[in-house]
């Protein structure tokens, strides 16, 4: 693994607006860091094939180790641990069991090129940047790097599966996200892919679904019954609003892409189930619930977050911290991984601290789920060790 610096194309910003990709440059990026981009193909990450067969290899482990720890969350009732309300467990439960369609998922891992890669989180309910990792990041290698190779099949992938439980779904297939064009664009890449699988589809946005209730029913905006609905929307804040409730009472009338199981996962109290269930697993990191438990070296998350919120790392170069609105509720502290930094322009360093002067990357590498087996990868890179909203996605090949 290295990551190698070079000119992006000069027609970059056509090519990847033509290709779906619109907030390439959003303005609080660059206003926050000068001259960054959110799309960055002034670098790339290149590893060796024995290393993406090692990532897939380890990605489709850790997939089979989260499905015994949901499994084992139901069969113990800990739901209490992970702070799932109590409304929810028996639509969980339900749900695990029948084995409605679910459709992707990513980890989040760290990998340095030494070793084994290690597991951050697991964004199993409401993952985003997969246009950036199936699409974009394609464009750019066969442009660029024509006769090299990259992990993904990522596109290929989500149409076979939407083909594949298309029979469970009872058309059209309605796409709901925020009004936001982070998701606005997976939720609109991921209809496109659904179309090119055949099914019929609409699209609005989350605060657009309507509930009737005379008739118990969500509906569209044209006063359609919603029967299908892929909601790029997490099940723990779709259940806090006003129709959550009607969610879970009606839960069966819908078919929920991501399933509500989901909730489990996507819960970063499951890695300290994890290492509870696999200690000292060489894929994990050391975790346990509200305090560290001894570790010198260590990060504090809330069980619920995103986008590098109320983040505090904890190293021997002091400590870091990052605001938001996920300060509220239960925490985990999990082990530092083994640190990847890269040097701009250099090689891989080892350590946490910045020597002077230099301008360090931090990548974490996104291994996408689809249908179970993982399918792609994307690399998120930050000027810090904690990845956050203002980290750019820079794409990668193998030979």
């Amino acid at each position: 693994m290295q990551r190698l610096e070079h000119a992006p194309r000069p027609d970059w910003r056509t090519r990847v607006e033509t290709a779906g990709l619109t907030f390439h440059s959003p303005d609080d990026l660059s206003s926050a860091l000068p001259g960054a981009v959110y799309w960055d193909e002034s670098a790339h990450y290149e590893f060796a094939s024995a290393e993406i067969d090692m990532l897939e290899s380890a990605a489709n482990e850790l997939q089979t180790m989260c499905l015994a720890a949901a499994q084992h969350v139901i069969d113990r009732n800990r739901y209490a641990d992970l702070t799932i309300p109590s409304g929810a467990v028996p639509l969980i439960q339900w749900a695990w069991q029948n084995e409605p369609p679910a459709l992707y998922g990513r980890f989040d891992m760290m990998y340095n090129g030494h070793g084994a890669p290690r597991l951050l989180e697991y964004n199993a309910d409401t993952p985003t940047s997969l246009l950036e990792a199936a699409v974009i990041q394609w464009d750019w290698l066969k442009d660029t790097n024509p006769h090299a190779d990259q992990f993904n099949s990522l596109h290929e992938r989500l149409i076979a599966k939407w083909q594949d439980i298309a029979p469970y779904l009872r058309q059209p297939v309605h796409f709901a996200s925020v009004d936001t064009d982070e998701d606005m664009l997976t939720t609109t890449y991921l209809r496109d892919t659904a179309q090119q699988a055949g099914l019929r589809t609409e699209q609005l946005l989350m605060h657009e679904i309507g509930w009737d209730d005379s008739a118990n029913r969500f509906v569209d905006l044209k006063n359609d019954t919603i029967y299908s609905l892929f909601k790029l929307y997490p099940w723990e804040t779709l259940l806090a609003e006003p129709y959550g409730p009607a969610a879970l009472a009606f839960y069966r009338n819908v078919t929920w892409i991501e399933p509500i199981w989901k909730m489990l996962l996507s819960n970063k109290g499951i890695l300290p189930i994890l290492w509870e269930l696999y200690p000292n697993h060489p894929l994990l990191l050391e975790a346990y619930f509200d305090e560290p438990h001894g570790m010198r070296e260590y990060v504090r998350k809330p069980l619920l977050s995103r986008e590098g919120a109320n983040i505090t790392l904890v190293s021997q170069q002091g400590t870091t911290q990052t605001t938001g609105e996920y300060g509220r509720g239960r925490f985990i502290c999990q082990a530092l991984a083994p640190p990847a930094s890269f040097e701009a322009g250099g090689e891989a360093l080892r350590l946490y601290d910045q020597p002077g002067g230099a301008d360090l990357r931090y990548p974490v590498l996104g291994l996408w789920m689809i249908d179970q087996e993982c399918g792609g990868m994307g690399v998120r890179e930050s000027r810090t060790a904690i990845t956050g909203n203002l980290s750019s996605f820079v794409p990668h090949l193998f030979r």
